[in-house]
């Protein structure tokens, strides 16, 4: 047992190159497509087409369910949205708080006929409101049936030919959907575009960019902050060149509606309904001969609230492992699959190594070098070949992150800069090595069949003036 014990901080070694490895060509990649994408922004025809009612209509869905915090504040945020032919539809989920009556107070709410064609299975409608105020605003009442059932509802509904789908806790930039909705104007075959995410403390930035006048206060959001500036520059944008993007985050992505209405809209029955959903864009495609087009796009950006507290934190990313779990088990026979292209011959063997198995395996190691410590089985001489490999990986974040400030100039002043690299320390050291008890975690619910979202406690977040 001595003897195994010894090659423990090998095994730890070797799950951690094998994911370095696998994250540095995708890495390469974003940076490509960064510069790429950059250079051609500088002169796109598509701007002059936006400001006219050639544009394609888009439609904003926003489920909602026990949103009272912000639910106003949102709606008419995503009302102001700079789009000339923009339809938002709020779907309320049975929400057991005042939800429905604030949309009522603020936005003047009168009932309509409920006429319209359900081309997807969904729960019961209650009702269907429009907006004096706002004639392109919709809200509809329905019965508790989750998120997936509400979205449903909602393209139902819906008369876009694109829809966007985000959260009620989200607030879009205001030039967000004209940037957004620009791959599905150069590239037909274009299904699904992502943009990119930040988080927020309580406020959004004044000038609606990517820029934060100062990094974030408190280790939590700090730490989520690294997370996802890594996530969505290098996790999103490097499968662009690839070819094999399977993710888009729910909350802020565009989709082109009679794609999603084809194959039955989300599945109500996936934890992960949202990656879930993009799979199973392009594996349809595959399968009818067709390639469908998912791309992220940088520039579009969105700000949501992060969690507050390691307990919520904790439900959430459980839950969004479920989620990639649920949804390589149900698509597993695209593993390694010809016809699937590098959908499923890069892209979801990446997810499965990578994040899905290599997190027990990188656990399993940490647990086995503690012990081989604890019992004298190693010495401390051998940790320093970890300690050199886990160095490697945050000096990769450190370059993910001047990357992104070269880019989009994320943060302003030496000052926000420095504390953003005390943060990605903190996520290097802590924050990460807790996400990999919560994956387990999130395994152990998986293999039980649990599929609640589990409550997440918001406080709210105001926009700027």
């Amino acid at each position: 047992m001595t003897e195994l014990l010894g090659y423990a901080p090998y095994l730890l070694v070797l799950s951690v190159v094998g994911s370095l490895l696998l994250e540095s060509l995708v890495y390469l990649s974003a940076v490509y497509e960064l510069y790429r994408s950059r250079a051609r922004n500088n002169h796109q025809i598509w701007r002059r087409v936006l400001g006219s009612r050639l544009a394609p209509r888009i439609t904003v869905l926003m489920p909602s369910y026990n949103e009272e915090v912000w639910i106003t504040d949102s709606v008419a945020r995503t009302l102001a949205l700079r789009y000339p032919d923009l339809e938002v539809i709020v779907v309320n989920d049975g929400s057991s708080d005042s939800t429905m009556e604030l949309l009522e107070e603020a936005f003047d709410l009168v009932d309509v006929l409920p006429i319209y064609q359900k081309r997807i299975e969904t729960g019961h409608v209650r009702s269907i409101k429009r907006s004096t105020q706002h004639p392109n605003l919709l809200v509809v009442d329905k019965d508790n049936g989750g998120k997936a059932d509400s979205l449903n509802v909602g393209l139902n509904v819906a008369s876009g030919d694109l829809v966007c789908a985000i959260d009620a806790d989200t607030i879009v930039g205001a030039n967000g959907l004209q940037e957004l909705v620009s791959p599905f104007l150069t590239h037909p075959d274009t299904v699904a575009v992502g943009g990119t995410i930040r988080l927020v403390d309580a406020r959004v930035p004044e000038d609606e960019t990517t820029n934060m006048d100062v990094a974030p206060k408190t280790w939590m959001l700090g730490s989520q902050t690294v997370e996802y500036i890594r996530a969505f520059l290098v996790g999103r944008l490097g499968w662009n060149p690839l070819g094999g993007a399977i993710v888009i985050s729910g909350a802020f992505g565009l989709f082109d509606r009679e794609a999603m209405v084809e194959i039955g809209g989300y599945n109500r029955q996936s934890i992960g309904e949202d990656m879930e959903l993009v799979v199973r864009l392009r594996r349809y495609g595959y399968e009818q001969g067709r390639f469908a087009r998912v791309v992220f796009a940088p520039n579009p950006v969105a700000w949501t609230e992060a969690p507050a507290s390691f307990k919520t934190l904790a439900r959430q990313r459980n839950r969004w492992f479920r989620g990639l779990l649920d949804v390589l088990y149900r698509h597993r026979t695209m593993l390694f699959k010809r016809r699937y292209g590098t959908a499923g011959n890069l892209a979801m063997p990446y997810f499965l190594f990578v994040e899905a198995i290599g997190p027990s395996i990188e656990l399993v190691g940490i647990i086995l070098t503690i012990i081989a410590l604890a019992t004298g089985a190693i010495g401390f001489g051998a940790l320093q070949l970890v300690v050199v490999i886990y160095c490697f990986g945050l000096l990769r974040t450190l370059g993910i992150l001047t990357l992104s400030d070269r880019a989009f100039g994320t943060h302003r002043g030496l000052v926000s800069r420095l504390r953003l690299v005390a943060f990605a320390l903190f996520e290097a050291i802590v924050m990460h090595n807790a996400s990999l008890v919560w994956r387990a975690w999130g395994l152990w619910a998986f293999i039980r069949g649990d599929h609640s979202w589990g409550v997440q406690e918001r406080k709210g977040m105001t926009a700027s003036p």
